[in-house]
This record gives C-alpha cells, structure tokens and sequence, in this order.
C-alpha cells in the first residue's frame, strides 16, 4: 500500500480501538483489577477522553473515566497518615485525574501534600535528582523479594548475586512522578526540571545491540519524555526540540515490532505521531498494521496469558493510542518554561 492509508483500513482501525477501549473498561470493572490499578484505569481513559479526535470515542471513554474516578474517590477518601512512598504516588496519579474529571477534592489533595513532604526522593524516585543522575549501581528486587541498598552486588537476604536495574528505568519512574506531582501541586521527591534536566546526561540512547533491558526502557523513558512534555498527547512537539529523541523513536520502530512488542510498539507510535508524522509515512503505515495484525480476540493486546492484568490492560491501551487520530490543539510546551533548556540541549550544550 503507499499513499495515504485506505479507508479499508481507517475502518479497521476504529473498530479496534473501540475493542481496545471496550476491554480496558471491563477489566477495570473487574473489583480486584480496580483496587491494584484503579489509580491507573482512570488516568487510562481520562487520556482517551481528552485528546481523541473522534468525538465518539472521546463521549465513550469520558463516561468510562468518571465513573472509575468516583470509584476511585469513594474507595480512597483519605491518605493514610502512614503513608508510603507507593500510596503517595498513587494518591497523586488519581486524585490529579479525578480533579481533571470535575471530581475535585482540595482537602484530599492538602493531605497528599503533607503525606508527600514525609517521603524522601529516594522512596519515591529511587534517587535524589538533586544529588546526581540516575544511578547504574541500584540493585532490582531480588528473587527472595529483598530490596537492598545502593551499591550492594549480593543480596543481604539470600546471599544471591543481585542484577542492577537499568537507569533508564530509575529515569523513567522519576519523569513519571516528578510530572504528575508538578501537575497536582504536590513535590514528589523533585520537580519535573530536576528530572528533565539530567536528559543530555542519558544521551545517547542504548541500541539493542548493547543490550535488551539498556534498549526497551530507554525506549519507555523517551516516550515518556515526549508525554511530559507534550501533556500526553495534548500538544504537537517539535523535532528541532528532541531531536535525538525523534530520531531515537524513529530507529526504534522496526526493532519493537520484531520483537513483537505491541506496549512498546504502540507507545513509539504514539509519539512519532506527535512530532508530525502522518499516516501517509512509512513507518506509521508499518506501526498500524502491526497492530492491527496482533489484536487479541477479546479485544485486547500483549499476551492474553498474562497473570497481572496491568500486563494486558496497558499493552492495550498503548495499542489503541498508536491506533487513534488526535485532536491536536497546536505545537506547544506542558512547561513553557523548558523551551530555553530544550534549545541548548538540542544544540549539545549541557
């Protein structure tokens, strides 16, 4: 096919998403799927909601994301006043959403401030922004469930020898909350240019060739550099202004697509999108129909065998976001402020 994409498959594509969207919402539906990720169902169809193009889809999964988020509330009236790092995060991610939705609670959002201001950075981003860039010596979870500090190379638990998380992950956890938190009015740890600001230091970015984990959460944390700045998908971006991004996501393409990986597929997608790539480009005509080729019968993507739910419901929701049309409002900062940093860094300048 070349050209524009077919109406054929404009066609399929709708009817896909609307699935997609259709088996979010079910599984949220689902009690025990709601208590571990309600937070996170309801940030899912707030984001279809509110930059969908189609006004169908956006009427559809805005009645989905209000009823979720009173859920959400009823089920969390109060922040615990022993509070982890975990629940403050989480109380963040959706009482920010349910505010969004009309749902707005500003004593509920006091006690997250005060819970917030309890935890340090490095319970809530895994380190302390201010002190350094994302560390390569912090060691995952190990197989006995022992976190061990900083450093450690063998578990103080079961004496096994520990693997080393990526600092694209710790990166990619510290975007995510720094963002909701600057949002919600709530200091997670760090501001959001705390964060940003280590961007030139994680430059250049892992090919796979350098390793699987090094290369797919970079992969994650570039996307979600681009929804941090973008507002998830609320404004264009600019090449000029990452363009070692854009060119990184770009490459990224063909290799997450043979590795059959549909959450990461989708979330590359998405974000080519957003820097202007049409339907009419090759690697967005390749994107859609990967997708379109890998859809579950249920209506969702990713592995249908998948014991946690997260591990169906967000490969789907990636899917239908690499699927949907936009309603792109014009090319534009979350945080105006950034532009300058943006521009020098651009310019290989830290």
């Amino acid at each position: 096919m070349t050209g524009a994409m077919s109406d054929t498959i404009k066609a399929r594509r709708e009817i896909a998403v609307r699935r997609g969207l259709e088996f979010i919402y079910r599984t949220a539906c689902e009690p025990e799927n709601f208590d571990a990720y309600g937070f996170d169902y309801t940030f899912c169809l707030h984001w279809i909601a509110s930059t969908s193009r189609d006004p169908a889809l956006g009427r559809a999964a805005r009645r989905m994301a209000v009823e979720c988020a009173r859920r959400w509330r009823e089920a969390h009236p109060t922040v615990p006043e022993d509070a982890d790092a975990e629940t403050v995060a989480q109380s963040v991610f959706g009482g920010l959403t349910a505010d969004c939705l009309g749902l707005r609670d500003a004593a509920f959002r006091r006690e997250v401030r005060r819970a917030a201001a309890r935890v340090s950075a490095e319970d809530l981003l895994w380190f302390d922004p201010a002190a350094g860039p994302p560390p390569a010596d912090l060691p995952a979870e190990c197989a006995c469930g022992e976190l061990n500090p900083r450093g450690r190379k063998t578990c103080r638990g079961c004496r096994r020898r520990l693997k080393w998380q990526t600092r694209y992950e710790i990166w990619l956890l510290a975007i995510i909350r720094s963002y909701l938190g600057e949002r919600y009015g709530v200091r997670l740890g760090a501001g959001y240019a705390e964060v940003i600001g280590w961007l030139p230091e994680m430059r250049p970015y892992p090919p796979l060739a350098r390793g699987y984990d090094d290369f797919i959460w970079a992969v994650y944390a570039v996307t979600h550099v681009v929804y941090t700045l973008n507002g998830y998908s609320t404004y264009m971006l600019s090449p000029r202004w990452l363009p070692e991004e854009y060119q990184f996501l770009k490459d990224s393409l063909d290799t997450v697509v043979g590795l059959d990986d549909t959450d990461a597929a989708g979330e590359v997608l998405d974000s080519l999108k957003s820097f202007g790539l049409s339907d009419r480009h090759p690697l967005i005509r390749k994107g859609v129909d990967f997708l379109l080729a890998t859809q579950n019968d249920d209506g969702s993507w990713g592995d249908a065998e998948a014991e946690d739910i997260y591990d169906r419901y967000h490969p789907t929701l990636t899917a239908v976001n690499g699927l949907r049309d936009y309603a792109w409002t014009q090319r534009a900062l979350v945080f105006p402020e950034l532009a300058p940093e943006l521009r020098r860094w651009a310019r290989g300048l830290s």
